[in-house]
């Protein structure tokens, strides 16, 4: 039942694109640029002062080691190390002051970068073409604003700030060791390069699966959602094992990338603990034997210090220090390979390609006088005019909005190489109303799209009022058009906040009106609290035929000049389409009207009647006409044929 829009789960996947990192830092700085400078220096300077307590512990050690030498009491160096101490608690303090500050700050911008950066999704999204959401998974799209957002979090609240602070630590570490012993140091960078190759070997092995692991989670979101909304169906047709047995098959394929990533990144920190250790070991063992050599050991350092014990003993906390902070950063390549592979999804959702809009002909309120003249005015008169701006010689002209539409032999394919309208002509003039019959997959749905440019024709010309619509703007093309669709959409609000749907300035008034003109006052007068009764899940407390008639007063109460009816009635009973037909007849009065039906008692009174076949016009006409032809709308309606 979904196989056929399914990614095969073994496909290639996408490689996290490069300058994603540096992208993210950009959009970090820009949203930030004054508080996140401020986290950087706090977190510089706590990263500083961990460091330090190695120095005060060499110092004192040194302090204490030459006090013996020399005989000397607590009261003569008593009150050094006490200094000595004081300072590192002033130091202490600092540290907790800026990492308390670096805290607050980075949760503050974390949060905020994530607002804009899901406001920036969404607000793209919506300037994305319908045939995006055509071809991509629903699941799939959702998993942008959950799973790779969440990544996103940890990549800058956690990730970045700890790869920050541990490289500031080891380089300042580093700068401290080579003023003490460039031996001991080599020693230690030697067991450093060590853990880079780990890090290299284990590390790369997970980062191939983490973007795996991604789209993996990605595709069981999108197919759960996708079960969640079909579970009726499943449970009609029987087909709980089988929707198990694709579960299985996805989460077992979740599992394993999430399992092979988590494996190889979960080794990587024994491995280097313990090769820090070792190191450890090894320093203390070779430190230990330049202290029996003595005055004959030459120490070489920075600093021209002489080797002591005092610099083993800070030489061994700095190991610790060093090598811990080189595994922290190892341990962050699980946050930084997801985050930046939910960075790259998230940047591929906004890099794409908007619907492309080049029209500069706009709808406007209009008055006309009795000579025909066409005026534009600020307030709603309920005339509307097309408003043509003229490049050549900056002149502007109005056309009013009458409904008469004109496509002359349209060809359009979804894919390239295969035609699905094949020499479409359609006149329809003003207050006219044409119906379009034929099999499901005739092409009678896409002339619709095509009218109101959900997609554009491959060839042709498509004319409103004479203008060609690729010259109208999307949005003024759309908001001259009304449109009830077959799937109804209702959203979470009240029944009144529905309606108002189609003019967001609508009055009550305007909307109980368009509610009475549509057939559904009756029932919603009869809901619990009237037209202010809650509605979510897409209205699943209502029936199909009462989420219709909503759907078809959300259209009445927009009050355009053309209307598309692209099968409104289907899910309505006979009993009720009566009703609805009649508040149907009085909405499409003086309106141009396109109807798609497959019962042909909702068609028989249009003016004109299209029969379509494979993408193809094949009979024309009013009913009568029509049926004195005895073609194939006759066979349609004597049921020698069936629609389906």
């Amino acid at each position: 039942m979904s196989n056929s829009k399914k990614p095969p789960m073994n496909a290639k996947r996408p490689p996290i694109k490069k300058g994603v990192l540096k992208r993210v830092l950009g959009l970090l700085f820009k949203s930030y640029p004054v508080l996140l400078p401020i986290s950087i220096a706090c977190i510089t300077i706590s990263a500083v002062v961990s460091a330090i307590p190695a120095v005060f512990l060499q110092q004192v050690t040194s302090l204490i080691d030459n006090s013996l030498k020399a005989g000397l009491s607590w009261e003569i160096i008593g009150g050094e190390i006490i200094t000595k101490i004081s300072l590192l608690i002033v130091f202490y303090v600092l540290s907790l002051i800026t990492i308390t500050i670096d805290s607050q700050l980075m949760a503050y911008i974390t949060q905020g970068f994530l607002c804009k950066m899901r406001r920036k999704m969404f607000d793209g999204m919506q300037k994305l073409p319908i045939k995006y959401f055509d071809t991509n998974k629903h699941g799939d799209i959702m998993s942008y604003y959950t799973n790779d957002i969440d990544t996103l979090r940890q990549l800058v609240s956690q990730s970045i700030p700890t790869l920050i602070r541990s490289s500031i630590i080891v380089a300042t570490v580093l700068a401290v060791m080579l003023s003490y012993s460039l031996w001991l140091t080599l020693i230690l960078l030697f067991g450093v390069f060590l853990m880079f190759l780990v890090t290299k070997k284990v590390g790369g092995g997970s980062a191939k699966y983490f973007g795996k692991l991604m789209k993996s989670v990605a595709v069981e979101e999108g197919y759960i959602q996708e079960m969640m909304n079909g579970q009726k169906v499943v449970k009609v047709f029987c087909h709980e094992n089988k929707v198990n047995d694709e579960f299985n098959r996805i989460n077992d394929e979740l599992y394993e990338n999430s399992f092979r990533a988590h494996a190889n990144a979960n080794m990587l920190g024994p491995i280097l603990m313990n090769i820090g250790n070792v190191f450890y070991v090894i320093i203390a063992v070779i430190g230990g034997l330049f202290c029996l050599m003595g005055e004959s050991f030459h120490n070489v350092s920075l600093s021209g210090m002489a080797f002591e014990v005092s610099i083993v003993v800070a030489f061994l906390s700095m190991t610790k220090q060093f090598t811990g902070n080189v595994n922290q950063v190892s341990q962050q390549i699980n946050s930084i390979v997801m985050g930046l592979a939910g960075a790259s999804r998230i940047f591929n959702l906004i890099d794409q390609k908007p619907e492309v809009d080049e029209g500069y002909v706009t709808l406007v309120n209009a008055e006309i006088d009795e000579q025909g003249n066409v005026m534009e005015v600020e307030h709603h008169t309920g005339k509307w005019a097309w408003r043509h701006p003229h490049s050549a010689d900056g002149s502007v002209t109005y056309t009013e909005l009458k409904g008469d539409v004109r496509l002359s032999e349209v060809d359009f394919a979804y894919e390239e190489g295969k035609p699905v309208l094949h020499d479409i002509s359609v006149f329809a003039e003003p207050g006219q109303k044409v119906a379009f019959v034929g099999a499901t997959g005739a092409g009678k749905t896409t002339i619709t799209n095509l009218i109101n440019r959900f997609y554009d024709i491959a060839d042709g010309k498509v004319r409103y009022d004479g203008i060609n619509i690729n010259k109208i703007k999307k949005a003024d093309l759309r908001r001259s058009l009304g449109i009830v669709l077959q799937d109804t959409n209702l959203f979470t609000g009240t029944v009144m906040e529905n309606i108002r749907y189609g003019k967001l300035d609508a009055t009550d008034e305007e909307c109980i009106n368009a509610a009475k003109l549509s057939g559904a006052h009756d029932f919603i007068s009869r809901l619990p609290n009237g037209y202010q009764t809650e509605l979510a899940n897409n209205g699943a407390n209502l029936s199909q035929g009462q989420r219709q008639l909503i759907a078809i007063a959300r259209a009445a109460v927009a009050d355009p000049p053309v209307m598309i009816l692209d099968e409104a009635t289907s899910s309505i009973d006979t009993r009720t389409e009566a009703i609805v037909q009649k508040g149907m007849d009085k909405l499409m009065e003086g309106r141009t009207v396109f109807v798609i039906a497959h019962r042909l008692s909702t068609v028989m009174n249009s003016d004109v009647i299209m029969v379509l076949d494979h993408g193809r016009i094949i009979e024309r006409g009013n009913h009568e006409k029509l049926i004195s032809e005895k073609g194939t709308y006759y066979q349609l309606y004597t049921g020698a044929f069936e629609l389906e």
